[in-house]
């Protein structure tokens, strides 16, 4: 009897460890009406093959005055990713389509509401420097912060 539950409290503790590795690949990121993101980095572990952002605006305007999403670049980049996403303007979400530059990006969302977004990593280096930011006009020279990957 004693086998049975020791297997039990292995499996157990398994499935426990799942759940916290896989949870360690989902971020949720809240954009608020200040124009600024709840949390000023996004340390991805290197062992997650996906990550999920859960992005939520906190705010209460529409999309169309103070719209918020999420742009991951190089951060090399992100200067030029920003200002081809304003020339691509709203109905692309404010990022050039086909973007190589792009590593991901969720839609742009007003007040109240919220999108999920998920993208693979292998092609991410932990020596790499990464940033995000909202490509709303005129939002990323503050609305921006660290994304990278650790241990």
């Amino acid at each position: 009897m004693k086998s049975i539950a020791m297997v039990g409290a292995v499996m157990l503790a398994g499935l426990f460890a799942q759940s916290a590795s896989a949870n360690e690949c989902v971020h949720t990121v809240e954009a608020t009406a200040s124009m600024a993101f709840n949390v000023k980095e996004i340390a991805v572990k290197k062992s997650c093959k996906e990550v999920t952002i859960n992005l939520k605006n906190t705010g209460t305007m529409a999309k169309a005055v103070m719209g918020h999403n999420i742009v991951i670049t190089k951060t090399a980049d992100m200067s030029a990713v920003a200002n081809d996403g304003m020339a691509a303007g709203a109905d692309k979400n404010y990022v050039k389509p086909n973007d190589a530059r792009v590593i991901a990006a969720s839609t742009v969302i007003g007040g109240g509401e919220t999108t999920t977004f998920k993208f693979k990593t292998d092609k991410l280096s932990a020596k790499e420097a990464y940033s995000f930011f909202c490509s709303f006009p005129g939002h990323s020279g503050i609305m921006k912060g660290t994304f990278k990957v650790v241990g």
